[in-house]
């Protein structure tokens, strides 16, 4: 008769419980989806700094009335670039507002001439200060703003395709009616 030591056992139920983790994280609910604590808390302060020749961007800006958008870009950032038309669209319908994340100023303003600056209003942030105050873990991050200034959604990722369609837009549409 074969005797088999416990510590023969420990690897195959170490691998089937570790298996077993990924397999439940593999099929939750939403399993691309990051949570953000920023969610129903007022919108933490905008940076002073700002492009030269365009709007600064203000704390005032996001508690007035109505729907915005806050999106944090950069021009060596090509999702950023993937996602611009989208926005450029939005900023017919409600105030897109922008920071511009970690970017060289050449290079920023130089982005918004080429392609189209979509932003009622801008700050920069490079050093990427404000980033960590609202949670922004990398660009292209947007965030819809209620009219008191609370954050009601942040979307991580570019706005384009079946993401914008699937995840972004019914949360607009819902904050836009909620507003009504």
């Amino acid at each position: 008769m074969v005797r088999l030591s416990p510590l023969m056992i420990l690897p195959p139920v170490a691998f089937a419980a570790l298996a077993a983790t990924f397999l439940w994280g593999m099929n939750r609910e939403d399993a691309g989806l990051l949570p953000s604590a920023m969610l129903g808390r007022e919108a933490p302060a905008v940076p002073a700094t700002m492009l030269p020749g365009k709007t600064q961007l203000t704390d005032a800006m996001l508690r007035q009335p109505g729907v915005k958008l806050v999106n944090f870009w950069a021009s060596w950032c090509p999702p950023c670039r993937a996602e611009h038309p989208t926005l450029t669209a939005l900023a017919e319908q409600l105030p897109v507002y922008g920071i511009d994340l970690k970017d060289p100023e050449a290079n920023a303003l130089s982005f918004l001439t080429e392609d189209g600056d979509p932003f009622a209003a801008l700050a920069t942030d490079p050093r990427g200060r404000a980033a960590i105050d609202w949670g922004v873990t990398a660009p292209p991050e947007t965030f819809i703003i209620d009219g008191d200034g609370r954050i009601l959604y942040r979307h991580a990722g570019p706005l384009i395709r079946e993401d914008y369609q699937n995840r972004f837009l019914p949360e607009l549409e819902k904050a836009l009616s909620a507003q009504d």
